[in-house]
């Protein structure tokens, strides 16, 4: 199972003593062969594009996808639905699969007395939410595969996640039971249930913003900071997520405040993701995250989100530290995403899964025969860097590789160059990438989803900001091309695109994400139409998905038991903090105070979230930054104003917005400024601006003395 981290929610839910689920007797009808093969069973999922949902195809248990027909059939037949929700690169729902959905006498059960209904989380996230919600009310805690049991009005009466089929067939026997022996007790208990994801799903609306105080900022990092882990970074726990919304929050935190230990907790937190296994140091890329309190054994997952937040992480942690490992980092995950998970027509890919041959991180790991067969005289060195010991065996004589120290320090202890030990590594992994990629591969999930790349348009917007090498910034605008060619049809954003899939209308999530990477793309390329593209999304943002609370809805319908507030971080930043955070920098951009108080509005909402709960809020954390402390808009104005960007890009400038123009605008930034004769930077707080200067170092100095 997947672990993951739930804000405390203020609700009263009386505790459910039936334990699992149940059925009788249905088999699914043979529906013929597909592409020469001959299936034993086939159910409806067939007419699937989603992976995961192809999974299941051919299971004996009648699956069909998430529909209101199916709802429909369940309030007909007077059925209970059985909801399981997961997807393709998930370990433990390919293991439910295996022991539980593909057995025959499970089967009949769930096929005679449920309508079995399969949903791919990436494909519908909202439904993820909604139930994930009611797992959390139920039981305190969540992770996939996620199955829930509903009434046919698909409010949840039991939610679990990995069950072995002995405990499986107990549930639906008992739940099944309860349904059909005190239908008044069910519904009671699922109404109660629903009703506490409506109030979960509650923001209530400010009128003031009194709240927005360095003090509240200030708290929510000192009650974060007892659940550090200053030996081995991150968070303390038995499990270790890269969550890289709070690393970069933390260190702009850790910046504009002076907070050392902050600073120094980021970069060991750094430090050890880059030398953990959780980081592929032969291939790159980062897996899903770490099982273990030390970064060493990762769950062999690749996610395009995790990748793409990475490159974002490690650029801007650069320009801070100048470490060249966080650059290698980099570097060597970009060439992972186009080498293993770039779609041919210039999209990425959701996922890679973890297993293959049946075997999770087959496909990664290396036993010592191996590694000596193929490195020959270099693999005691090599068996030096990566902890290639005795003690440091996983399982079944397999080994992660990681690291124990910086090539520095390892470099001086075995008496060599930094230069040398460069060649000594680039070898290596030249010659086992060989090896590797002989293997048979995991499979990957081929959606192309409309969120995820827009964080990786971010991330190569911030690797080519970092590095100043043009092919990233081309690598972003290919991305954004793909999407608006692709993901957005009619005049609104799919979720997700494949070839043939049947395409669903993008959520909250899409928009916010891909109006954020419209303005990363402005503020590198200078090109209104980037602006444009943004503030048009941001139009159909207000009229899809408003809410009375000043925040925005999950989706643009309400087809759900609930409706879904997104307010808090977790693998991916809030979609409503990002949506905030747009609003704040086109209010700057385009001195359009309405969005700002906008933003002001939903920000001042979640200050006790941000205060009792700032691991979760750390997006929302970052924005509140930006109004209690000195906030600068610096405008770029000339023909050579890409040059002046390029060199203030090479110094991190937490809370300050940089924009620029090679042509005359009318802007408000950049109104009645641009002059033939030179090219001029204009810092400026709340309108107010200082003299132009002609040198990125004198604009860094009017910014640290304003």
């Amino acid at each position: 199972m997947h672990p993951i981290r739930f804000r405390s929610r203020k609700l009263l839910v009386l505790s459910f003593l039936v334990v699992l689920m149940s059925c009788q007797e249905k088999d699914v009808k043979q529906k013929g062969e597909k592409q020469g093969v001959r299936h034993q069973y086939t159910n409806a999922l067939a007419e699937e594009t989603s992976p995961y949902l192809l999974q299941h195809a051919h299971n004996p248990v009648d699956w069909r996808p998430w529909s209101e027909a199916a709802l429909q059939e369940a309030e007909k037949e007077n059925k209970l639905v059985l909801v399981s929700i997961g997807y393709s690169s998930c370990h433990w729902c390919h293991v439910m699969e295996e022991e539980t959905f593909e057995d025959e006498e499970v089967a009949k059960i769930m096929n005679q007395n449920f309508i079995n209904i399969k949903v791919d989380r990436e494909e519908r996230p909202d439904i993820d939410q909604v139930y994930m919600t009611a797992l959390q009310l139920m039981n305190g805690t969540g992770g996939w595969p996620l199955n829930v049991i509903t009434l046919p009005n698909g409010k949840p009466l039991y939610g679990g996640t990995y069950h072995t089929k002995d405990q499986w067939t107990q549930v639906l026997t008992k739940i099944n039971e309860l349904y059909h022996n005190d239908p008044a007790k069910a519904a009671e208990y699922s109404d109660m249930v629903a009703e506490g994801i409506a109030q979960a799903n509650l923001v209530q609306p400010t009128s003031g913003f009194e709240t927005l105080t360095t003090e509240v900022l200030r708290k929510s990092v000192a009650n974060w900071r007892s659940f550090w882990d200053f030996e081995q970074g991150g968070d303390r726990g038995p499990q270790k997520f890269m969550l890289p919304s709070n690393l970069d929050f933390l260190l702009d935190y850790a910046i504009l405040s002076d907070d050392d230990a902050a600073k120094a907790h980021v970069k060991n937190t750094l430090d050890k993701i880059v030398n953990g296994g959780i980081y592929d140091h032969i291939g790159g890329g980062l897996y899903r995250y770490s099982t273990d309190a030390q970064w060493k054994v990762p769950h062999f997952e690749k996610m395009l989100y995790d990748n793409a937040q990475a490159i974002s992480l490690f650029s801007e942690a650069y320009a801070v530290f100048k470490e060249p490992a966080y650059k290698e980092l980099v570097l060597e995950t970009i060439a992972f995403l186009e080498r293993e998970m770039k779609d041919k027509d210039g999209g990425y890919q959701a996922a890679i899964d973890a297993d293959s041959e049946g075997e999770e991180g087959k496909f990664y790991l290396w036993d010592d025969a191996e590694l000596k067969s193929v490195l020959g005289a270099t693999y005691e060195l090599f068996a030096a860097y990566y902890t290639i010991r005795p003690d440091t065996v996983w399982e079944d004589g397999n080994f992660v590789l990681h690291r124990s120290t910086s090539d520095k320090a390892f470099a001086r202890e075995h008496d060599l160059s930094i230069e040398a030990l460069g060649e000594a590594k680039k070898e290596w992994k030249k010659k086992l990438l060989e090896v590797r990629n002989k293997r048979v591969r995991p499979n990957s999930d081929d959606k192309i989803i409309t969120s995820w790349n827009a964080l990786l348009i971010n991330a190569f917007v911030d690797a080519y900001k970092a590095f100043g090498q043009p092919e990233h910034l081309e690598k972003a605008k290919n991305v954004f091309t793909f999407l608006k060619k692709n993901n957005y049809k009619d005049g609104a954003l799919v979720h997700s695109y494949k070839e043939g899939s049947k395409m669903r209308e993008g959520f909250l999530e899409d928009y916010a994400f891909l109006i954020d990477a419209s303005l990363q793309l402005y503020t590198a390329v200078y090109d209104r139409s980037y602006l444009d593209f943004a503030e048009l999304l941001t139009q159909e943002v207000m009229e899809k998905f408003g809410d009375p609370s000043g925040m925005f809805r999950y989706n643009s319908d309400d087809d759900l038991i609930a409706k879904i507030i997104k307010t808090d971080d977790g693998v991916l930043p809030s979609p409503n903090a990002v949506m905030a955070h747009n609003l704040f920098r086109l209010g700057h951009i385009l001195y359009d105070t309405d969005m700002v108080d906008a933003s002001k509005g939903m920000l001042a909402s979640m200050t006790e979230s941000i205060t009792e709960g700032a691991p979760s809020y750390a997006r929302w954390a970052k924005l509140l930054m930006h109004h209690t402390a000195p906030f600068y808009e610096v405008a770029v104005v000339g023909r050579d104003a890409g040059e002046l960007v390029a060199q203030l890009n090479k110094t991190h400038l937490p809370n300050t917005l940089v924009v620029a123009t090679t042509v005359e605008s009318e802007l408000p930034l950049f109104k009645g400024r641009y002059a033939e004769e030179g090219t001029y930077i204009f810092v400026c707080q709340d309108t107010s601006c200082k003299l132009p200067v002609d040198t990125a170092e004198k604009a860094i100095g009017q910014i640290r003395n304003f």
